[in-house]
This record gives structure tokens, C-alpha cells and sequence, in this order.
């Protein structure tokens, strides 16, 4: 049925998943980084092709299963374990990288290998996809019973970050302290999802704000860089 009631729900669904694809663009610049350059909008383009798959095929799964939050194990829930692997498995992702990083290894690939990495960037990506997912499905179902609603948010908001995801990807892997900057959110954002998982809550103002901050102030720094870089490529004037 179109009612204002679902076009104002499906506007607010949309604004949700952006707001989550934040961290998932953040999480595919990583993963496929270590992937040569030609390779990257490849493994982009599949693993979000299918993730989008994958997240309806979760979206069905949650309403033919109520029982996915009712505890398992430890009074824990299907959810709740997606979430802790989920977060446990971004932190080694993110530690890992940055000590990579910092390190500055570099790596010969052969062309096998090559294809290997390629595969496990895809899994990736459609893997940490699905644990981000978890919440914003749920919420999704407790906003609205239209599912057509639902899975035209998803579907929006999945062409508008895969539109963004190779800029704003190869933006930050362009600089290096902006990639050192989002790995240190992945950790964050890996340590708040491990949490959630065990119930305690972590308002998200307390991470985004944060961030937000942590970001202008580095652009700011990277503004004054390139600023003084053009100053000491300006010719003396002469008197």
C-alpha cells in the first residue's frame, strides 16, 4: 500500500543504511587494498552484488525466524554470536592491516595467489556486510510490515554506496595517515560491534562524533600540508 507513512519510512530506512554504509565503506577500502588496482572496483562491484543478495535473502530469514534474538547458548542469540565473530574478526582485520601498514611490507603475489586474494576479498565483504546488517534488518522489520519498503531501502542505498565506495576508497588509501585513521575506527567500530553482541549497549553518538571530529581535524592537516607545499613551489618576487 503507498501511504506518506511508507514513503516518510522508507526516506528514514534509506537515511539508516547510509548512515551504517559508512562503515562499510570503510571496511571494503581495507579489504581490498592489498588487491592490485585494476582488481579493486572487480571485487567491489561482486562483493556488494552479492552482499545486496545476501542481505535479502537475511531480511527473509528474520521474518521466517522470530527466534533469532531468542537466546541459544549462554544467553546469547543467533544475532548476538553473528555480532561478537563479526566484531572479534574485524579487529584481527584491522590490527592486522596496520601493522602491515606500519611496517611497510610488501609483498610479491603470484598470479594464483592473486586470485586467491581476489575470492577472500569478495567472502569478506559479503561476510562483515552481513554483520552490519543484522541490526539495521531488525530494525528495519520493527519500522515497518511493507516489504517492499524494506528492500527498496536496502537496494537505494546499496547503489549509492557502491557509486561512492571506489572514490572515497581510493581517497583514503591515497593517504596514508586517513588509512591509518580508518583502520583505528575499524577497531572502534570492531570493539563496539563485540559488545553489542554481549548486550551492552554503546550509544552510537559516542563513536560517530568522535570520528567526525578525528576527520576534520585531519583534513584540516592535510589542507595546511598542501597550502605550504604550494607556497614553496612559488617562484621569489622580485623587486
Amino acid at each position: 500500500m503507498l501511504d506518506a507513512n511508507a514513503f516518510a519510512t522508507l526516506a528514514l530506512l534509506i537515511g539508516l543504511e547510509l548512515v551504517l554504509g559508512v562503515d562499510n565503506i570503510l571496511v571494503i577500502s581495507i579489504l581490498v587494498s592489498r588487491l592490485p588496482h585494476d582488481k579493486q572496483e572487480l571485487a567491489r562491484r561482486i562483493g556488494l552484488g552479492l552482499a545486496l543478495i545476501a542481505r535479502i535473502g537475511m531480511l527473509a530469514l528474520v521474518l521466517a525466524l522470530a527466534s533469532l534474538q531468542d537466546p541459544i547458548v549462554w544467553h546469547l542469540s543467533v544475532r548476538d554470536l553473528i555480532l561478537i565473530a563479526g566484531g572479534l574478526f574485524l579487529l584481527y582485520k584491522a590490527v592486522k592491516e596496520i601493522h602491515h601498514t606500519l611496517e611497510m611490507h610488501e609483498e610479491a603475489r603470484a598470479p594464483k595467489q592473486l586470485k586467491g586474494a581476489l575470492t577472500a576479498a569478495i567472502v569478506q565483504i559479503v561476510m562483515l556486510d552481513l554483520v552490519f546488517s543484522v541490526d539495521s534488518v531488525i530494525t528495519a522489520i520493527g519500522l515497518t510490515d511493507h516489504l517492499w519498503v524494506i528492500v527498496t531501502a536496502v537496494v537505494v542505498s546499496f547503489g549509492i554506496i557502491l557509486a561512492f565506495a571506489g572514490p572515497v576508497g581510493d581517497f583514503i588509501l591515497n593517504h596514508p595517515a586517513l588509512k591509518i585513521l580508518a583502520l583505528a575506527f575499524l577497531i572502534t567500530i570492531g570493539i563496539t560491534i563485540f559488545l553489542e553482541g554481549l548486550h551492552h549497549h554503546v550509544p552510537k553518538p559516542y563513536i560517530y562524533l568522535p570520528m567526525g571530529f578525528a576527520l576534520f581535524v585531519e583534513i584540516l592537516q592535510m589542507r595546511y600540508a598542501h597550502n605550504r607545499a604550494e607556497q614553496r613551489k612559488e617562484p621569489a618576487i622580485e623587486d
